[in-house]
């Protein structure tokens, strides 16, 4: 079990800062040590610390991954295959303000999407999602085709309360913040690394059961959905997707660029698209 240096207490002015990231530093050690003990049966790899910097051409303590630009992503942990080529994405991201939904759900979005353009071996994207995110942003995260696998804050409240935490205050609430950050360190590092663990179990199940689908090499591969993408000189740009190859064959062989971007078929800023429920 990894252990985390505890910090100064000294130099925390901001409780609720500080046992947040404590929360979420536990929360993701688990994670990865479970994901490590399910690997053991699978001819893979799993990385969180060590990636390469194409700037300095040494290691780094980060695990980053490059979009077809060259910008690199920190990412929380990769799954590979023998040859070193990424299958899964992994994101364990702990919040407690809604406020904070759409920056962190907002990077999840753009930096696996932008990653899996350039590495074509990714299966899956997964995020172990913990404390209070809203309907949008999780609708808005799977949108992008990640899987989403949420530890409900009224579980983490009630985990350190059991450990005679109190980890309900408003968002200005400092001194009760700052008392429950004092209280967490109070425990020793197996009390917060359990605390995380029956954070995780809740989940744990349908997080094997993905990575097992998505391991699985038994199965053939086929197609699910094809997307074209056409750019014209104006900037103007028109996606469309298609269940299989006939189709799109017969639509690019007889489609009118005219047609396809004949402005009265155009949406407006007030046509509202119909979100799936």
């Amino acid at each position: 079990m990894a252990i985390m240096i505890k910090a100064d207490e000294d130099k925390v002015t901001n409780g609720g800062s500080a046992i947040g990231e404590a929360i979420g530093h536990y929360m993701e050690l688990v994670v990865q040590d479970y994901i490590s003990s399910f690997l053991e049966k699978y001819p893979c790899h799993f990385l969180k610390e060590i990636g390469y910097n194409k700037n300095t051409g040494k290691t780094s303590k980060k695990l980053l991954l490059y979009d077809n630009f060259g910008n690199d992503y920190n990412i929380d942990g990769v799954i590979t295959n023998e040859s070193m080529q990424p299958l899964v994405l992994l994101e364990s991201k702990y919040i407690r303000y809604k406020k904070h939904n759409r920056d962190k759900g907002s990077w999840i979005c753009n930096a696996h999407s932008a990653i899996r353009k350039r590495y074509p071996s990714i299966r899956s994207s997964i995020a172990v999602l913990a404390g209070s995110w809203s309907k949008t942003s999780l609708a808005m995260i799977k949108s992008y085709d990640v899987n989403v696998f949420l530890i409900d804050f009224s579980l983490i409240s009630k985990l350190l309360k059991e450990k005679g935490v109190n980890f309900e205050w408003e968002e200005k609430g400092y001194s009760k913040a700052l008392d429950a950050w004092e209280k967490y360190c109070s425990l020793t590092e197996e009390e917060k690394y359990e605390i995380a663990v029956k954070m995780v179990d809740t989940i744990k199940d349908d997080l094997f059961y993905l990575l097992e689908t998505v391991l699985d090499d038994t199965k053939p591969r086929n197609i699910k959905q094809i997307t074209v993408e056409i750019h014209t000189t104006k900037g103007e740009i028109k996606s469309m997707k298609f269940d299989n190859i006939d189709k799109t064959i017969e639509y690019l062989s007889d489609f009118s660029i005219d047609e396809l971007f004949d402005t009265a078929s155009f949406v407006s800023i007030f046509d509202v698209p119909t979100k799936d429920k």
